[in-house]
This record gives structure tokens, sequence and C-alpha cells, in this order.
């Protein structure tokens, strides 16, 4: 907007806010808004519109395949809509694995670190409360017309709103999951990195956030089955911290269920770290670094094309 907008707080109070302490509110925000939107699309598809007669019965949904595209797009609109929130103010990292990566590869300062990952986990919490707290009385429907196992009453379908768990195919096993998250952040922070990259062909028109959204449903299209594509640790445990709190118990933490799994809240939290930092370096040891050859180079030569290789003559 071209007009200005004068500040809802005094100049001079609002100082120590245009450094980190700022940066971390845009984060908070940020963050918030990913789970607001991308737990209230779970929350639809599990118990809302079940629950508002727009399925076949009052626990019915994901008749088929296609249904996933719900979850998908919406997780994908709820990270292109966080990082237009955030971007101009913290650089909208949004993910701890984010804020890993770029500490370790683009310079970020290390004493950030920690304020962010706070700022991003506490941020999850208020947007998995804020789903809750539009969304209980659907999710309470849901949860006393459901047969099978309950854990206080809630069952693992509606935990899903919040956190993510394994595929049954994996019978409770620990490296398909954790295999899964460090392949699925992977992708994620090599997009990204991609998509940020002024060296390689970035999107020009303020359209970064919206192809980072796209990417993240590209990957919950992909990859989403296996564990629910968290590839964003404060993404999953602060909601998990949440419907612990909600009454949620073991399927929250230490995130079991009986015959299924077992200890599970810590693979997507150390599977996207692990992955979020092998992204980066791959795209860096096989993009970056010819990129940065490149632009040492006085007169780089086009994209697909070395040096000393004759450009097509002309007709």
């Amino acid at each position: 907007m071209a007009v200005d907008i004068p500040p809802l707080i005094k100049p001079s109070h609002l100082r120590r806010r245009g450094g980190l302490w700022g940066e971390c509110l845009a984060e908070f925000l940020g963050t918030l808004v990913i789970v607001a939107f991308g737990d209230g699309v779970v929350a639809m598809a599990v118990a809302a519109l079940p629950g508002s007669d727009r399925t076949e019965g009052p626990t019915t949904f994901f008749l088929g395949a296609g249904d996933w595209l719900l979850i998908g797009w919406g997780w994908a609109f709820a990270v292109a809509f966080a990082v237009y929130v955030a971007g101009g103010v913290s650089g909208a990292h949004l993910n701890p694995a984010v804020t890993l990566a770029f500490a370790l590869r683009r310079g970020f300062p290390w004493a950030k670190v920690a304020p962010y990952w706070l700022s991003q986990l506490v941020g999850a919490f208020a947007g998995a409360a804020l789903v809750y707290a539009v969304y209980h009385d659907a999710i309470n429907t849901f949860d006393q017309a459901s047969q099978g196992p309950k854990t206080n009453g809630h069952t693992l379908a509606s935990f899903s709103i919040f956190a993510t768990f394994p595929a049954p195919y994996f019978h409770g096993g620990v490296w398909g999951p954790l295999v899964d998250q460090i392949v699925g952040t992977a992708f994620l922070l090599l997009l990204i990195l991609a998509i940020v990259d002024a060296r390689n062909t970035a999107p020009k028109g303020n359209l970064g956030p919206l192809l980072i959204g796209l990417a993240v449903g590209a990957i919950g299209l992909s990859y989403g089955a296996n564990a629910g594509y968290a590839i964003n640790p404060a993404r999953d445990f602060g909601p998990r911290l949440f419907a612990y709190a909600a009454g949620w118990g073991d399927l929250a933490l230490p995130g079991s269920l009986a015959g299924s799994f077992s200890h599970y809240w810590w693979i997507p939290i150390v599977g996207p770290f692990v992955g979020g930092v092998v992204g980066a370096l791959v795209y860096d040891l096989l993009v970056g670094d010819v990129l940065h050859l490149r632009a040492q180079q006085t007169a780089p030569p086009p994209p697909g094309r070395t040096r000393g290789t004759p450009a097509p003559e002309e007709e």
C-alpha cells in the first residue's frame, strides 16, 4: 500500500521492536498462521465436514485417495500466506529446521537461533489452541460418535488434527518414519534455497512465498501419507504440547498407541533437523557451488551451456 500507515504504538515504544524482538513477533505470528490454517483444514476434513452432514456419516472422511488433496492444498496455502505475513520482518523461517540450515549455510546469526525457535514453538502452540477453540464442538462430537480405541475419550483420528504419527505399515518401527522426515525436509530446504537464490532462476514479482507454499504442497502430495509430513519441528511439537494439555494424553506425549507406535514424539523433531541440513548441503554442493563459480567468471555462460561451447548459428 502506498499510503502512510501510522503505528498503533507510539514511536518511542517501538524502537526495541525494530530488532530481534520484532523479528520474534513476526515468527510467532507467521507460525501461528501456518498452524491455524494447516490444522484448521485437517479439523475440517476429520471432524467438521462429517459433523455438519457434508459426508456420508458423522465419522466418515477420506472416502477416496483424492480427498487427500484437501489436506495438501490447505497446508500449501497455509505456508504461502504465512510467509507473506512474516517475510518482510523476519525472513519468515517459521520452521526451526529452516533456521538451523540458514545458520549453518546462509550466515544467519547463531545468537538469533534460540529466540526464533522459541517464537516458532509458541506460535504453533497458539495456532493449535485457536483451532481447538473454533472446532472443539465438532471434535468432541466426532470422538463421541467414533468407535475403537480412545485415550481419555479422544481418538487417534482427532489427534491427527494437531500432530503426526506413523502409518500402520511401519508396524511401530522407527527408521521408516525417520527417513521419511529426513527426505521430506531435505526436499523442503532444497526447494526453498532454490526459490530464494538470486543467482538461480529466482521468481520475480514477490512470488517466492507462493512457490514455497506450493513446495510444501508437493511434498505433502508425494510423501504425506507415511508420517503426516510434519517437516517442521515447531509445527508438530507445538500442537502436540497443546493436545497433551487438552486431554489427548499418551497419544501426544510420549506419542504412543498400544500395538501401533511408541514414543514417537521425537521423530518429527530430529528428522526435520537432520533433513534440513542435508537438503541445504545437497543444494549448495550440486547447484550453489556451480552458481558461485559462474558468478566469479567475467562472462558466465548461459544456463545449460558450459564455457567454450559455441553458440548455435542464427538462421
